[in-house]
């Protein structure tokens, strides 16, 4: 970026001393306890003492509590024990099944070919039912078994093992556990929670088409842990996937799900996890578990190395000693952790609007650039997937898309209303042929290592893209990059225009390793983002690792994942006076911007959009801000 002065943003830190006790203003904050847990709470101190060391340290407003785990079920005696135990400390109560049959031996599940397994499930159901109003099923209620069984069964079908599956559990779900839960209690509310690998679900079962039409809510796993992790999920996940699901059924989701995975990283990453969740505007959070919280302590590495005054997840703040209920609380689990970060961000929901985004067609047990949507979040596009196609200004289709069989029927129509339709590389090879009516382009097997991107700077290392082949003149580089690019012999697209009809179809470049979409140098970032901002109304320019979460009452949050502070503009598509900080009311001015000149002003993507209003911030490592204009 040209050097500047830098209007600093006040972040969005709320100091751990000045946190007050008490419930939340937004949303409801839950625990979760195993039923191996739930047994042991047949001793009176041990129930006493854990409940002493949580709820000293965060307010939670309901307990889950487990009838079934891992083949063991919890005694009635127990169980009613410790739902009066709760409930006298002011607390809903409800339950929660877990399906498997031995976590420890690969999270082996029941086996839904086996009458007798079948029956057991049957029964677990129907016993919480008689103890709950409501129970939530923990997310293994798939299966990832191919015993003599059920390789029986799936032959019997004459389908894949995908579509057997999905057969299987969708039918096991009503006919297992809903139906018999409301014989039993008429009045349950059966919800089943699925976890965080959404784009891999239909290989084991979960039915995301048919499952949430008959149960009575369904839950979300907003864990992302450490990407660096065998899931690789990205920290954007944690938002995304609520907005899924609440596309899939709205009003349906009750929640996110978050656990201690990650806080080995640091502190911030567990906060950013449960901030995430709750920017998606959902209106409960179960911290994953309790007994996580009383037992996982509070250690000096979970302090990250930027910790400094101004961050919003502050570890001096929150580790500090504070009052109570009239007593001095040393801080000494995660729970207090959680606990700030929840009241702090509770501060800033409720001036957030509906969650608004990029919105991306992604059809029902569609597969192909899987959880590509949350790299996107991560380099500053804000997501919103859709299990059916939406019409809007414009679309992003990545290779699920190819699902849809009238998929470029569907683009046509968007392109010749005058939309805008946005394809990935992935997509423009599993639908070359058909996608020839609209413009003619090859991506094949052919690669390239690119680091330069001519004028939108240079990356931090080389990668490899795909190679996307156009007609000169037909199509246009918008973005391209080459090792090098200036000065050297040839070059790539990146970003790639062609006008069809009264509308603009737009191919993004995927490199082969997602990861690399982060070394995209901040002036390539910043034409993608400007590019792809039509119905959002905002975007934001700096480097990666810098989400934009907007909302439709002209809102937005800013969340620097970097471990370094960072410069930013926030572009507004229209003419505004101010920009606001949300929490402390500071009025950012308009930055000056000088005219774009010479070549640069005959290209449509320099400079910034006719009535548009650039600001001016900086963010510290891993923090956020709330805005409005």
């Amino acid at each position: 970026m040209i050097k500047r002065l830098l209007i600093i943003a006040v972040v969005a830190a709320t100091t751990a001393l000045t946190v007050q006790a008490g419930k939340y203003q937004n949303f409801k904050v839950s625990s979760y306890i195993r039923a191996q847990d739930v047994a042991r709470m047949a001793d009176d101190k041990f129930l006493n003492d854990t409940w002493q060391t949580v709820s000293s340290q965060v307010d939670l407003d309901k307990i889950y509590l487990e009838t079934h785990r891992d083949a063991f079920t919890v005694d009635e005696k127990t169980m009613l024990k410790v739902k009066k135990f709760f409930l006298s400390k002011g607390l809903e109560v409800g339950g929660g099944i877990t399906y498997t049959r031995s976590e420890p031996t690969d999270f082996e599940t029941y086996s839904y070919a086996r009458e007798n397994e079948r029956r057991q499930v049957k029964e677990v159901a129907e016993y919480t039912a008689r103890l709950f109003d409501d129970f939530i099923l923990d997310d293994f209620f798939f299966i990832d078994l191919k015993n003599d069984d059920e390789i029986a069964a799936k032959e019997k079908s004459g389908k894949s093992w995908t579509d057997y599956r999905l057969r299987l559990m969708a039918d096991a779900g009503r006919e297992l556990v809903v139906n018999p839960a409301k014989k039993v209690n008429p009045k349950v509310k059966v919800i089943i929670k699925y976890p965080n690998w959404y784009d891999h679900f239909q290989g084991l079962g979960f039915n995301l088409e048919e499952e949430p039409l008959y149960f009575d809510g369904l839950w979300t796993g907003t864990e992302t842990r450490d990407p660096g992790s065998a899931q690789h999920l990205q920290n954007y996940l944690s938002y995304n996937i609520v907005r899924y699901f609440d596309n899939i059924a709205p009003g349906k989701n009750g929640g996110g799900w978050v656990d201690a995975g990650g806080i080995h990283m640091s502190m911030d990453r567990y906060a950013e996890q449960l901030h995430l969740t709750m920017l998606s505007k959902t209106p409960e959070i179960i911290l994953w578990n309790y007994m996580q919280l009383y037992e996982v302590k509070i250690m000096p590495q979970m302090r990250a190395k930027w910790q400094e005054p101004g961050v919003s997840f502050n570890y001096d703040e929150m580790t500090a000693p504070f009052t109570k209920d009239g007593k001095t609380v040393t801080p000494s689990t995660m729970a207090r952790f959680a606990d700030v970060t929840l009241h702090q961000t509770d501060k800033l929901i409720s001036q957030l609007g509906r969650p608004i985004g990029l919105a991306s067609y992604k059809p029902y047990h569609s597969t192909g650039e899987e959880f590509l949507q949350n790299y996107l979040g991560m380099i500053g596009l804000p997501m919103d997937m859709y299990p059916q196609w939406q019409e809007r200004q414009q679309i992003l289709l990545t290779q699920q898309a190819a699902k849809d069989p009238q998929i470029v029927a569907r683009i046509k129509a968007q392109l010749k209303k005058g939309g805008d339709v946005i394809i990935t590389t992935g997509l423009l090879k599993a639908i070359k042929d058909q996608l020839a009516d609209v413009c003619e382009l090859e991506c094949g097997d052919l690669k390239a290592i690119v680091n330069d991107f001519g004028w939108f700077g240079k990356s931090g290392r080389e990668f490899i893209i795909p190679q996307v082949k156009y007609y000169t003149n037909d199509a246009w580089e918008v973005v391209s990059a080459g090792r090098p690019l200036n000065g050297g012999v040839s070059g790539y697209p990146i970003l790639l225009r062609d006008t069809y009809s009264k509308g603009m179809l737009f191919v993004l470049t995927i490199p082969d390793d997602f990861g690399n979409l982060y070394d995209y140098p901040a002036g390539a970032l910043n034409i993608i983002r400007r590019a792809m901002s039509k119905d959002v109304g905002a975007y934001i320019e700096g480097p990666s690792k810098v989400a934009l979460f907007p909302y439709d009452n002209k809102t937005l949050v800013v969340e620097n994942f970097n471990d370094e502070a960072v410069s930013l503009r926030v572009v507004i598509n229209s003419q505004v006076s101010t920009l606001r900080n949300l929490l402390t009311g500071q009025q950012l001015q308009p930055a000056q911007i000088p005219s774009v000149t010479g070549f640069f002003r005959y290209n449509r993507f320099f400079g910034y959009p006719d009535g548009s209003t650039v600001f001016d911030l900086q963010l510290p490592a891993h923090s956020y801000v709330g805005l409005g204009y």
